[in-house]
Parts: C-alpha cells; sequence; structure tokens
C-alpha cells in the first residue's frame, strides 16, 4: 500500500460556548410584506443555514424563502447543423456581502447557497478571526429588498476578533482575498502541519469519480466548481459546489468550523481545476493534511504545500496522479 500525507433559516450559533472556535499559531420566519423593514436572521442555535433537509434550489435557507441557485432561459441549440431553440439552466452569480463584527471585509460573487458557512470559512481561511470563536451568524435584514437582505452576512465574535483591514474593491468570483500572496504571511499565522495522517494512493483515485458522481449543480449547469471534505478511505462527508471555487472551499471550511471539526486532521480536501496558492493556503488554514486537485499546482502552491508540509496530488483522474508534496 503505498501512501502520502502529512504524516434552516437564517441563523446560527454553536451549541455549546466556544464550540466554533479554532486557536491561532503556537434565520425567525420571512416577513412577507415587501413593504416592512425585515428582522435580522441569526444563526444563534435556534435555526441553522446548512439544513440537509432543505431543497436543492435553496440550500441554507430554509422553508418560505425560496433563493434559486439556477435559472432557465431559452436558447439556440445547434445539432447536425440546425440551430433549434431549447431551455437550459444556467447557475446564479449575486454578491455577497461578508462582515465581521459589523465590519466589511469584502463583497464576493457566489452561487447562493450555505451563504454563513462562506461567511464563516472565508473569515477562518484569511486569518481574520485570529483565534476568536464564532459566537452567531446573521443576514442583515435592513434592505426593503430579499435580494438585498440575503445578500449581507455578518459574522458575530463579541467583539473578540481584530478589526479587519479594508477592502478597495470587490472580489470576483474566481478569487479571494487575493492580498495574501506570500508563504512568509502564512507562517506568521500558521505554523507547519504535525506529520499523523497518511492517505492511501489507491484511495485518492477514487475521490475524483466520487466526488463527480455527486455534483449535481454541474451536471444541470456545467459552469460551477466543486470542493469536498473526504475521509481516509475516501468517503465524501462534505461537499460544496459554488461559481468560484475559492467560494467552494471556503464553504466545507465554513461547515467544519462551524460544527466544531477544525482543524480537519484526519480529513483530506478535494479541489475541482487547478491547485492555487489560495486553494493550499485554505487547506493549511483549516487543517487538512491533504489535497488532492483534478489539474496541475501552481509552483507557489508546491511550494506552500512542502513548507506546510501538506500533501498534494494533481492530476488525480482515473489511476493517474502526480504527487507534487512532499518531495520526494
Amino acid at each position: 500500500m503505498t501512501t502520502i500525507g502529512s504524516g434552516g433559516e437564517g441563523s446560527w450559533a454553536p451549541a455549546t460556548p466556544g464550540a466554533a472556535a479554532v486557536g491561532a499559531k503556537t434565520e425567525t420566519r420571512r416577513n412577507s410584506s415587501p413593504g416592512r423593514r425585515r428582522r435580522r436572521r441569526r444563526w444563534g442555535g435556534r435555526t441553522t443555514d446548512g439544513d440537509a433537509s432543505a431543497p436543492e434550489d435553496d440550500p441554507g435557507y430554509g422553508p418560505g424563502v425560496g433563493r434559486r441557485r439556477t435559472e432557465r432561459i431559452l436558447v439556440g441549440k445547434r445539432t447536425g447543423g440546425v440551430l433549434a431553440r431549447a431551455p437550459d439552466e444556467l447557475i446564479v452569480e449575486e454578491p455577497l456581502e461578508v462582515r465581521l463584527d459589523g465590519a466589511l471585509v469584502t463583497t464576493t460573487m457566489r452561487t447562493p447557497g450555505h451563504d454563513f458557512e462562506l461567511a464563516a470559512g472565508l473569515c477562518l481561511t484569511d486569518g481574520l478571526l485570529a483565534g476568536a470563536g464564532v459566537r452567531g451568524i446573521a443576514y442583515c435584514g435592513d434592505r426593503s429588498a430579499l435580494e438585498g437582505e440575503f445578500n449581507v452576512v455578518d459574522v458575530d465574535t463579541g467583539a473578540t476578533a481584530p478589526p479587519p483591514p479594508g477592502r478597495l474593491a470587490p472580489t470576483t468570483s474566481s478569487c479571494g482575498l487575493c492580498g495574501s500572496v506570500s508563504i512568509d504571511a502564512l507562517l506568521d499565522r500558521l505554523a507547519p502541519l504535525t506529520p499523523a495522517t497518511t492517505f492511501d494512493l489507491d484511495v485518492l483515485a477514487t475521490v475524483t469519480e466520487r466526488v463527480r458522481h455527486d455534483q449535481a449543480l454541474f451536471a444541470r449547469t456545467g459552469a460551477v466548481h466543486a470542493a469536498a471534505a473526504f475521509t481516509g478511505d475516501g468517503e465524501v462527508v462534505i461537499l460544496r459546489e459554488d461559481v468560484g471555487r475559492h467560494n467552494a472551499v471556503d464553504k466545507v471550511v465554513g461547515r467544519l468550523l462551524l460544527d466544531g471539526r477544525l482543524p480537519a486532521a484526519d480529513l483530506g480536501l478535494f479541489v475541482s481545476g487547478r491547485a492555487s496558492f489560495e486553494m493550499v493556503a485554505k487547506a493549511w488554514a483549516g487543517g487538512f493534511p491533504a489535497v488532492v486537485a483534478v489539474s496541475a499546482p501552481t509552483a507557489l502552491a508546491v511550494a506552500t504545500a512542502r513548507t506546510a508540509r501538506l500533501a498534494l496530488a494533481g492530476f488525480v483522474r482515473g489511476d493517474r496522479m502526480t504527487v507534487y508534496a512532499p518531495a520526494p
């Protein structure tokens, strides 16, 4: 055996005090009246953002909210030299404004759904929590339109996290908080992982197909990326799809954070597409000992993985893969 390794609706809160805290380095019913001010929808132990029973089209919003993740339109499709009208399904892309203790962090373009996970994961992976626990997450319902209400999320740490640095521009769906471009900057807040968990290469080879089989949004639109957390035997325990790769990863990390399961020392992280520096940095922040990617990593991603003592495999397709970290 060959192995690699480092060795419902509107609100959320941890089940126990401090359950969502991660160490540093050493939803109320919707008001159907459109003219009224909408109340804040909280994550505080009363309802959840990621209810597994929620419909596929509105995960994390609960009954009655009805946020669509896809949109059907008429298009022209050419087959056999003939152009004909046909229905098609497109992925929805909307802005999400993320706040930390009321202060603006960024506005990111994302696929609606699992927004609390996205906000929590983003704050964790970019080092904004700095070891602070997440006390609650809420939609900021001070907008008159439903789209405004469910496109602004505030992560509450009780002012125990440091004030976030200002952002000068919105974040696109292809880029997260792109200011963190230095391995040294990561070492200032993250320690190299302790060798503990190993992954059988034969198991890693099965993860790509397992994730692809469960990608419902990709099957319908062909326009989303996927990230997944998987166990040592290849079982996919969390799968998230989003128009942005970094969003999908943040949603996976955020789910683990809100469930009190970080660091993810016994899980691997799958990412569709290439393994960029940012993907590896997020995996490091989440404590994943291994990253599996469908395509190649960048040079900086490999250097980061080796510094973090994190296993990194690319081109994982069928029985083929390239192991980039640890160094041979």
